[in-house]
């Protein structure tokens, strides 16, 4: 023979328990809260407010022309607007060494830290 389930309490039957539960602890509280003082409530500390940390600005950065060998090596530079030297490094170097690749390719290089011009007014006062 098998044994019964049991059947669970449904979400209702406890919620009436605890409601019912509630009422009888107010009701109590209230006949024995006229007796006493309430309690002082204790003053709750204040959270340490956390600061924002600046966000930096992103560094301005320039772009060059870099002459690279086969192996990555930098063999020169040149600002942007002088590819065209570049370019005749680039045909010097593979006329000196035929076998050797030799490429050109854009780099990004950071720009030395300049005052902003509040700064720089600032400064020659």
């Amino acid at each position: 023979m098998q044994a019964k389930k049991r059947k669970s309490p449904s979400r209702l039957d406890k919620r009436r328990e605890v409601e019912a539960a509630d009422a009888l602890e107010k009701s109590e509280s209230d006949g024995a809260g006229t007796k006493k003082k309430k309690a002082a409530k204790k003053k709750t500390a204040k959270k340490a407010t956390t600061r924002r940390t600046k966000t930096k600005a992103p560094q301005r950065k320039r772009l060059v022309w870099a002459v690279f060998s086969g192996s990555m090596k930098e063999e020169a530079r040149f600002p942007y607007d002088q590819r065209k030297d570049a370019e005749k490094k680039l045909e010097q170097l593979r006329a000196k060494a035929t076998k050797k690749m030799y490429f050109i390719q854009p780099v990004k290089e950071p720009l030395p830290d300049a005052p902003t011009p509040a700064e720089a007014e600032a400064a020659g006062k």
